[in-house]
This record gives C-alpha cells, structure tokens and sequence, in this order.
C-alpha cells in the first residue's frame, strides 16, 4: 500500500499542529533514486488502551509517503476509546484486530505473523515515527541488505510531547548491546530485517519489559547491527508507560536475559552499582530527614536478586 496523503486522512482535533497532525512526509516516488524498487516495510502497533496516544502513532506511520507500507494494528481489547479511533484509520491498515491477548510481546508476535515486508519493526501505540523515518531505513537498507537491524536515535518527550532528550545507539556489537545499562538505546527507533526475525523471533512472551533487548542480543549474534545518524522516532515518557511505572521489573528482566545470553559479568557488574547507588540514596536520605527509625524499602538490586534465586 502507498502511504495516504495529508488530505485524504481524517481531519485532526482543532487543538492539533504540526508533525503529524498537520504536516506530512513528501510523497516519494514509485522507485528509489537509482531505479531499484522500494522495499516493503512492514510495521506492527500494539495496543491496548493508550486512546490518549495512539492517533498519533498511526499518523506518524501513515502519513510518511512511503510507496510500499504494510501496517499492522493488533488491540488487546482496549475498552477505552482506541478502538473507535483504529476504526477511522481502517481503510488505510493492512490488518487490525481488537481481542485479547496474552500481553504486548504476543500482540507482536501476532502482528508479524502477518507480515510480509522485507523490513520490520513495532511501534508501541504511545510512540511515533518522525518525519522521512521510513524512507531513510529504506536507504540504509539498500546500502548494507545483509545487516540483520537499523537503529537509529530516538526523542524521548513527555505525555505533552515537551522533549527531554535524545538516545543514540552507542555500540551496536553483541558485547556493548550485553552491556545494556551502558550502551541501551530505544527500541521504537529500530527496525530489522525479515530474515533476522524469522531466525531470531518470535519474542520470547516470558519478557514484557526486556524482549527487545533479548531480541538484539540473538540478532547480534548472528548479523551485523548498523547504525543510523538520523533520529527515526520519538517515545512518550509518561506515568502509564511501562517506564513511567518504575525501573524495578526493567532491571530484573534484564540481569535475566545477561544470563541467559552468557554475560554474567555484565549483570553482576549492574547490580553491584544499583547496590552502591541505593546505599548513597539511604546514607543522604538520613542525614537530611534524621529518621532515627528510618526504615528504607528494598534496593531494587535486592529486588532483583531474589527474582534470579528464583529462576
């Protein structure tokens, strides 16, 4: 499908300006520069209940003027007012559905199930792409067709869309992406090729917060991961988010998958400074509060401890 122009999708709310309420991304022409064709691109949303956001997202991916889009929508029966909005989108969507699933990695899995484009990616339903982003992976892509990812930066911004940042991927080789707390960089603003999924994939459903990292490290392992200078993508930081809702259930999942892949080190190595930073906190915490029965919660690295003596 060639992305919808500006003028052919639903009029936004009033209160709306800009990228991707107002402007577009050019339409491209039918081939790439040099006459090859484009190569399909096959994006998979996963939602449930982000009415808030998700026109955003489903703009962001529609409205990039891309010759040869497949978008995929898979709901996990939201009961807010997501549905009513993929429903105003639908003529322009490969696939939709909205029923229950077993969490955001099986609404994934399900949605590349569909897939039939030669690159990949998933765009959560509280994210979105940024202009030209489709077409500038296309272009990496047709420079490096056997690298198996293309991770470019992301703008981090909160629920008013106010930037707080940008993330860069640093190093991209299976031992810097091991080493996560020092070289992580954000999934929305990654794409992978068809061929590193269907020898990589499906996520694995035991992770909701980590199956992006457990992903990287099984494709680094078998092709090279590039990197691309432009920002792709902007992620939303807010209270609903899973990186809203706290660092906690982030860190066990992560010294888990360090394990499972063989860098023990890098998740001693983390949680031994989660234990130094926590003892600093607690240290400043009573000299300036004076509790004499101060009573801390658990460090998150002690959380995390008990959850791998578990496993």
């Amino acid at each position: 499908m060639r992305c919808p122009t500006l003028l052919e999708l639903p009029q936004p709310p009033r209160s709306k300006k800009r990228w991707p309420w107002m402007e577009e991304s050019p339409q491209l022409a039918d081939v790439m520069p040099g006459g090859d064709p484009w190569p399909k691109i096959s994006i998979v949303t996963p939602s449930y209940n982000q009415g808030r956001f998700i026109e955003e997202t489903i703009r962001s991916v529609l409205l990039q003027g891309y010759p040869k889009l497949e978008y995929i929508i898979i709901d996990g029966g939201s009961t807010d007012n997501s549905v009513e909005i993929i429903k105003k989108y639908e003529k322009w969507l490969t696939y939709w559905v909205s029923e229950p699933d077993r969490g955001q990695s099986h609404a994934i899995n399900k949605g590349f199930e569909k897939a039939t484009g030669e690159i990949y990616a998933w765009l959560n339903s509280d994210d979105y792409l940024l202009k030209d982003a489709l077409s500038t992976v296309a272009m990496v892509y047709q420079d490096s067709p056997n690298s198996g990812a293309w991770c470019g930066g992301c703008r981090l911004v909160d629920a008013s869309g106010n930037g707080l940042g940008t993330r860069r991927p640093n190093r991209l080789d299976v031992e810097g992406i091991a080493d996560w707390s020092e070289n992580y960089f954000v999934q929305p603003a990654c794409f992978f090729s068809e061929k590193a999924w269907q020898q990589c994939g499906p996520l694995d459903e035991e992770f909701h917060y980590g199956m992006d990292f457990d992903l990287w490290l099984k494709i680094a392992k078998m092709y090279s991961i590039e990197k691309v200078d432009s920002v792709l993508a902007a992620a939303h930081i807010h209270g609903e988010s899973k990186i809203g809702r706290g660092e906690g259930p982030f860190k066990v999942e992560q010294v888990s998958i360090q394990i499972r892949h063989g860098y023990e080190r890098f998740a001693i190595q983390d949680i031994s400074r989660w234990i130094k930073e926590y003892d600093e906190l607690m240290r400043k915490a009573r000299r300036i509060y004076r509790f004499p029965l101060f009573r801390p919660i658990k460090p998150i690295a002690r959380i995390v401890w008990e959850k791998l003596v578990q496993i």
